[in-house]
């Protein structure tokens, strides 16, 4: 008996799966906007030498040689047992924070090495401060320097949500495996959820694309 697509079960379904999206949307924007920061200040620690940048290389060695579905189901699941108890949504966020600081970190560190040292001394020469030179003259330039892997990293990082399914964040892979348990219709869970993956990466990536373009090359 050959499979019957219906697109009616797409459109009796089309809100959760809406919702759904915008819950991964809301997980990958808290999670990568703690994880850009931690990344920024792992970045610039790692530049000095001693104790705090050896503790950097092993932060960012352990977790990007450790797999985000592992790390998302220790913190949910084994975290507990030791007394720190995480909801559902918390659990994932404080996951993929960690998880994309440890990227980032090597991220921005590639962009801080592309920044000209004369642009570095010439900011010492007229004085300014070594916040100042981090924030006006050292920032601007490493960020346009990462942009392109950042934008790259961003939308893999955003692919990751859909791991949240397995601690039953009702995200959009959710959403997609809920309705294929509930009524089988493989083929219209999967794809629609495939469709909206791909329709959002495309719109993060077109932003991408223009930030880049607009943003002043060095």
């Amino acid at each position: 008996m050959g499979y019957s697509f219906n697109a009616n079960v797409i459109w009796a379904n089309l809100d959760s799966f809406l919702l759904g999206l915008v819950l991964g949307l809301g997980l990958a924007l808290v999670s990568l906007l703690i994880g850009t920061a931690a990344g920024l200040v792992c970045a610039f620690v790692s530049l000095r030498k001693g104790w705090p940048a050896r503790l950097v290389d092993a932060y960012v060695s352990a977790f990007r040689n450790t797999p985000l579905l592992v790390i998302v189901l220790f913190a949910y699941f084994a975290l507990p047992q030791v007394g720190i108890r995480l909801g559902k949504h918390e659990s994932f966020i404080a996951s993929l924070a960690i998880y994309s600081g440890a990227y980032l970190t090597e991220v921005f560190r590639a962009g801080l090495a592309g920044v000209p040292k004369g642009v570095i001394d010439a900011g010492r020469a007229i004085g300014l401060t070594r916040l100042q030179l981090a924030l006006d003259v050292i920032s601007p330039i490493m960020f346009r320097n990462a942009l392109p892997a950042l934008g790259n990293t961003f939308i893999s990082l955003f692919k990751d949500t859909s791991l949240a399914a397995v601690i039953a964040v009702p995200e959009l892979t959710y959403q997609a495996r809920k309705l294929n348990t509930e009524t089988f219709r493989v083929a219209e869970a999967w794809l629609t959820a495939s469709v909206l993956y791909l329709a959002t990466c495309l719109v993060i990536a077109w932003g991408l694309r223009l930030a880049e373009r607009r943003y002043p090359r060095f």
